[in-house]
C-alpha cells in the first residue's frame, strides 16, 4: 500500500510539473476556441492532415508545414509552427496561391480578420491580401527576414451567411518566399472596436448607419486617362482608380451629365466633356467595382450652378410646355440607356445647385413643374431609384426653409434634399446639421451633402489658378495639410450622420482631378486641356458660356483638393471613409504652425511674441517657444510704412515660422471696419431699411464685420463719420467696396471740410472684386472733416463696404495760398480729384513708396509740425484775406511795385519839368 501511495504521489508530482510546463499551451488553445472562430489558425496541426485549410493553385509553389525549431535564427511568431511558402525559381511569371478556410455559418455582425506575415523583400517581394467572402483587402508587401507584420481586415455581414470563406491570397515573383501564422477572426461589438493604427488621426463617427453613402464625384476620369493621368496606391503600385476607391470603402460614384457639351465641329467644352456616353462608361466601371451610381443631370450643355442655369442649345427656342416634354423624354431615355448598359443606378439628381433658377427659369412655379417632369421620368423608369434635388448656400439664414417650403406648396415629388457644403464658403457645420435636420424633421425628406472638398496644399499643380485657398472670402478652419483635409471630410460626414436615419451620405467632389502635367509645362498642359477636355473649360466653350468659360478657360482649379498627390499617388486622407467607422491613430506630430499677424501705426514699438501656436495632427493646439530673426524686424522698423515678413524658428523643432507685420500711418477713422460693438460714431441715411452691420467673414475685407446693403426696391443710402481735432494738413481717404447686380449705379466716396467737398466715383462689379477708391490731398485747415460714401443703385443691387481709412499725407507748410484742387468742374461734373478706383491687387504699398522711411524722417515730421503750429496765426490771416478777396496785410506783389514805380516816374517828371521852367525864367 505504501508503495502504491509512493507511486501515486510521484505521479501527482510529475503531473503537476507537466501542468506547469504546458499550461501556456492549454490556455492558448482554450482562448482560441473562445475568441477565434478559425480552426487551427496558428497551424499547430499540419494543414495537410487537419482538413480545415484548403490550398488552391499550389502548382509551382512549395507549401510547407514549418516547425520553428528547424531554423535556429528565425523569430517564432506564435506557437511552434507556421505555414511556409516559396515561389519556385523555375517560374518565369508571377504566381499566386490562396489559403482559405470555409466556416459553416457566420452570424450578422462586424468582424475583424487578422494574420501575421513575414517574408522576402526587394525584387523577390511577396504580397499578402486577406480574404473575407467576396472581399479582398489591399495587398501588403512582406519586408524581410524576421520582420513580422500584423495585417487586418474589417468587414460586416448584414445577415447570417452560410459557408463563409476566409483566408489569404499570396502573390509573388519567382524566388519569393514567406511565412503565415496566427490567423484570427473575431466578432466585434461596438464598444470593442478600437482605432486603427494609420498615418492620420481620425475620430470615429458615432451613429453612422451601415448603409451610409460614402461617395465621390469622379466625372473627369475618362478625359484624365486620355490625357495620360495615372493613379497609384499609397504603397506606390499603379492601379485602376475605381479599384483604389472601392478598397477605400467608397460605395457610391456620382457622375454629371450634360446634354451636348460640344460645338458644331464636335470640339468639347471641357470639364470632362460629360455627355451620356461618358456617363455610361463611368457608371459601368463603378458598377463593376461594387459601387452604386448617382446620375447628376445638369439639364444644360455645360456647368450649371447658382450663377447660371443655361438652357441646352437644342431647347433654346422651345416654349415652356415643349421644354417640359423635352426634359421628361431626355431624362427617361438617358436613364433607360444606362440601365440597359448594366449601370447600377441608386439615385438621380434632377438639376445641379438649382438655388436661384433651373433650365433657364427663375419663377419657382415653373421650376417646380420642371422638377416634377424629371422626377416623373425617374419614377416611370424605376420607382426604386431615389430622386434628389440639389441646392447650395446653407449659411444664408432662411434660404433652405424658403426653398423646401416652396417645393412643398408646389407639390414637388422628390426623396432627397441635397446640399453643397464647402467648408471655406458655407458656414459652420453646426448650422449645416441644423438646416438639414429641419428639412428632415419638418418635411420628412432624406438629406445629404452632394458636394464637399478641402485643400491639402496651397501649391498649384498645373499652372491654372485654384479656387482655394484665397486670401479673401474664405474661412479656412482646418490646416492646409493631408491631416487637415481628412479632418474636414470626417467632420462633414459627422454633421450629416448627426441628423439620424434621414442623413444618408456625403459625396466628395472630384477627388481625382489631377494635373495633366506640371505647372512648369503650362503650354503643354493647355494643349491637353484643349484636345481632351481635361481642364475645367476649353476655349471652345466660349460660344456657349462667353462670360465665364470664354474668359477663364483652363485647367483644374481643384488639383490641390484631390485625394491624390499631383503625381497620382493616393493620400492618407483617402482612407478617412474607411476609418470613420473605427477611428484611426497615428504618431503625434506638428501639423500646422499658426502665422502671427501684427498691424501697428508708424512710430509704435513692435513686440514679437515669445511663443507661437501650433496644431498637432491629433487636433490639439499648444503654445511653443520661437526664436525670431531680429535683423528682419530692425529692417522693417527702419523702412517704415509697408508690409513685412519676419522669419523665425520653433525652438525645439526644426520648423520655420513667419510673422506678418504691417506698418501703417495713423488711421483717424473710429471703428473703421465695424468690428467694435459701439458704432454710434457712424451716421447712416437711407430711404428704407437696406443696410446692416453683417457678421460674415466671407463678405468682409478684413475681420468679421462689414456694412452690407441690399434692397428689392431701389438702393439709396449714405454712411458717414465726422472726425475732429485733426492737425492742419493734407489727408487721403479711401475704403473698400464690392458687390454686384448693380446695372444702374451711382456710387461715390466723399470728404467734406469747412471749405469744400471732395468726391470720387466708384462702382461694384462682382463678389470679392474689391474696389479701393481714394481721394488724395484733402486740405484740412480747422481740424474737422466728414468722410463717407453714397450709394444709389437699382433694385436687387447688393454689396459690402469695409475698411475706411483716413490718414495724413503731408503737412500744410509749403505754398500756403495754393489750393491743390482749383475750384473748377472736372470732366464728369464732379469737383476734386483722386486716384481712380483700383482693385486690392493694384494697391500694394512698399517701403520704396513711402516718404517716412527712417527714424530721421520721424524727427523731421516732429519739426515740421512745430513749425506749422507756430505759423498757424499767420496762415489763418492769409487764408482769411484770400477768402475775402483782399490783399494780405503783410503781402507785396507785382502790381504794388508797378504802381509805386509809375508814381515815382511821374513825380520825377514833374520835378524835372518844374526845374527847367524855373531856369528859363531866370
Amino acid at each position: 500500500m505504501e508503495k502504491v501511495k509512493a507511486i501515486f504521489g510521484k505521479g501527482v508530482w510529475v503531473f503537476g510539473i507537466f501542468l506547469i510546463l504546458f499550461f501556456p499551451i492549454f490556455s492558448k488553445v482554450e482562448a482560441e476556441t473562445e475568441s477565434n472562430m478559425i480552426k487551427n489558425g496558428g497551424f499547430e496541426v499540419d494543414i495537410w492532415e487537419d482538413g480545415n485549410w484548403k490550398v488552391n493553385n499550389k502548382e509551382n509553389i512549395d507549401i510547407q508545414h514549418f516547425a520553428y525549431k528547424d531554423d535556429e535564427w528565425i523569430e517564432a511568431n506564435e506557437g511552434n509552427y507556421a505555414l511556409k511558402y516559396w515561389m519556385e525559381e523555375e517560374n518565369i511569371r508571377e504566381e499566386s496561391v490562396t489559403i482559405s478556410q470555409t466556416l459553416p455559418s457566420l452570424p450578422a455582425g462586424k468582424y475583424r480578420l487578422s494574420a501575421h506575415i513575414m517574408g522576402s523583400s526587394d525584387t523577390e517581394q511577396s504580397y499578402v491580401s486577406l480574404i473575407a467572402g467576396d472581399q479582398i483587402a489591399e495587398a501588403i508587401k512582406t519586408s524581410g527576414y524576421n520582420n513580422w507584420e500584423t495585417i487586418t481586415m474589417n468587414f460586416e455581414l448584414d445577415s447570417e451567411t452560410s459557408r463563409f470563406a476566409i483566408g489569404a491570397l499570396v502573390q509573388g515573383e519567382a524566388g519569393a518566399w514567406g511565412y503565415l501564422d496566427n490567423f484570427t477572426l473575431e466578432r466585434l461589438n461596438a464598444e470593442e472596436e478600437q482605432p486603427i493604427e494609420a498615418d492620420i488621426f481620425v475620430q470615429k463617427v458615432d451613429g453612422l448607419n451601415d448603409d451610409f453613402i460614402k461617395g465621390v464625384d469622379i466625372s473627369s476620369i475618362i478625359v484624365l486617362e486620355e490625357s495620360n493621368v495615372r493613379f497609384y496606391r499609397e504603397s506606390g503600385e499603379e492601379d485602376d482608380l475605381f479599384t483604389i476607391l472601392a478598397d477605400a470603402d467608397i460605395n457610391y460614384v456620382r457622375v454629371r451629365v450634360w446634354n451636348d457639351p460640344y460645338d458644331v465641329q464636335r470640339n468639347g467644352y471641357g470639364g470632362g466633356n460629360n455627355d451620356l456616353k461618358k456617363a455610361i462608361e463611368i457608371g459601368k466601371r463603378a458598377t463593376a467595382n461594387g459601387m452604386k451610381v448617382l446620375v447628376d443631370f445638369h439639364y444644360s450643355d455645360f456647368w450649371a450652378d447658382p450663377a447660371k442655369q443655361q438652357v441646352p442649345k437644342a431647347w433654346e427656342k422651345m416654349s415652356f410646355e415643349d421644354k417640359k416634354i423635352a426634359m421628361y423624354d431626355y431624362t427617361k431615355s438617358s436613364l433607360q440607356m444606362m440601365l440597359d448598359s448594366g449601370v447600377d443606378i441608386g439615385m438621380v439628381q434632377v438639376g445641379n445647385e438649382t438655388t436661384e433658377s433651373f433650365v433657364g427659369e427663375s419663377d419657382w412655379e415653373k421650376m417646380s413643374q420642371l422638377f416634377n417632369q424629371g422626377s416623373q421620368a425617374v419614377r416611370d423608369v424605376d420607382p426604386n431609384i431615389l430622386v434628389a434635388l440639389h441646392f447650395t448656400n446653407p449659411e444664408t439664414a432662411g434660404r433652405y426653409e424658403t426653398i423646401v417650403k416652396t417645393l412643398a406648396v408646389n407639390d414637388v415629388d422628390y426623396d432627397v434634399f441635397a446640399s453643397s457644403y464647402y467648408p471655406f464658403w458655407h458656414g459652420t457645420l453646426e448650422n449645416l446639421t441644423s438646416e438639414l435636420q429641419h428639412v428632415a424633421d419638418t418635411y420628412g425628406k432624406k438629406v445629404m451633402v452632394a458636394e464637399t472638398s478641402y485643400t491639402y496644399t496651397d501649391e498649384d499643380g498645373d499652372g491654372h489658378e485654384n479656387t482655394a485657398p484665397q486670401d479673401l472670402g474664405q474661412v479656412l478652419n482646418y490646416p492646409i495639410t493631408v491631416q487637415g483635409q481628412a479632418n474636414a471630410i470626417r467632420d462633414v460626414i459627422d454633421a450629416v450622420a448627426k441628423v439620424g436615419e434621414a442623413g444618408i451620405g456625403v459625396f466628395y467632389w472630384e477627388p481625382a482631378w489631377l494635373p495633366v502635367g506640371p505647372a512648369s509645362e503650362l503650354e503643354k498642359n493647355k494643349e491637353l486641356w484643349e484636345k481632351h477636355g481635361s481642364g475645367w473649360a476649353s476655349s471652345y466653350a466660349k460660344e456657349y458660356d462667353p462670360e465665364d468659360a470664354g474668359k477663364w478657360y483652363g485647367g483644374s482649379a481643384v488639383d490641390n483638393q484631390a485625394l491624390f498627390d499631383f503625381a497620382g499617388k493616393a493620400l492618407a486622407s483617402l482612407n478617412v471613409f474607411k476609418y470613420v467607422k473605427t477611428g484611426a491613430i497615428a504618431t503625434r506630430t506638428i501639423d500646422e504652425v499658426k502665422t502671427p499677424t501684427f498691424s501697428i501705426t508708424l512710430g509704435e514699438s513692435v513686440i514679437l511674441p515669445e511663443t507661437v501656436q501650433v496644431v498637432y495632427n491629433d487636433g490639439n493646439t499648444e503654445e511653443v517657444p520661437v526664436t525670431w530673426n531680429m535683423s528682419d524686424l530692425e529692417g522693417a522698423v527702419k523702412n517704415g510704412v509697408g508690409s513685412y515678413i519676419i522669419a523665425g524658428t520653433i525652438t525645439n523643432e526644426n520648423l520655420e515660422v513667419k510673422a506678418h507685420l504691417q506698418i501703417n500711418r495713423e488711421n483717424f477713422v473710429m471703428n473703421p471696419s465695424f468690428e467694435d460693438e459701439d458704432r454710434s460714431m457712424w451716421r447712416i441715411e437711407e430711404t428704407t431699411p437696406q443696410t446692416q452691420f453683417q457678421n460674415k467673414m466671407e463678405d468682409a475685407k478684413t475681420g468679421q464685420y462689414s456694412l452690407h446693403f441690399y434692397s428689392d426696391h431701389s438702393v439709396q443710402f449714405k454712411i458717414e463719420q465726422e472726425i475732429t481735432d485733426l492737425t492742419p494738413g493734407y489727408y487721403n481717404f479711401n475704403l473698400f467696396l464690392q458687390g454686384g447686380d448693380a446695372v444702374d449705379q451711382d456710387i461715390f466716396i466723399y470728404a467734406r471740410t469747412a471749405e469744400r467737398e471732395y468726391k470720387l466715383a466708384s462702382s461694384v462689379d462682382g463678389w470679392l472684386n474689391w474696389n479701393n477708391p481714394e481721394l488724395t490731398d484733402i486740405l484740412v485747415k480747422d481740424g474737422n472733416i466728414t468722410i463717407g460714401i453714397a450709394v444709389a443703385a437699382n433694385a436687387g443691387a447688393w454689396g459690402t463696404i469695409d475698411d475706411f481709412y483716413l490718414y495724413k499725407n503731408k503737412d500744410n507748410i509749403e505754398d500756403q495760398n495754393k489750393d491743390p484742387h482749383p475750384e473748377e468742374e472736372s470732366g464728369n461734373g464732379e469737383q476734386g480729384q483722386g486716384k481712380s478706383p483700383e482693385s486690392v491687387e493694384d494697391k500694394v504699398e512698399t517701403p520704396d513708396d513711402q516718404n517716412l522711411s527712417s527714424s530721421s524722417d520721424v524727427k523731421k515730421e516732429e519739426v515740421d509740425e512745430k513749425t506749422i503750429n507756430e505759423a498757424k496765426p499767420m496762415i489763418q490771416d492769409q487764408n482769411q484775406a484770400k477768402l475775402e478777396g483782399e490783399l494780405p496785410n503783410t503781402g507785396t506783389n507785382y502790381y504794388t511795385y508797378l504802381l509805386i514805380g509809375v508814381m515815382l516816374v511821374g513825380i520825377g517828371f514833374f520835378i524835372q519839368l518844374a526845374y527847367r521852367k524855373r531856369r528859363e525864367r531866370i
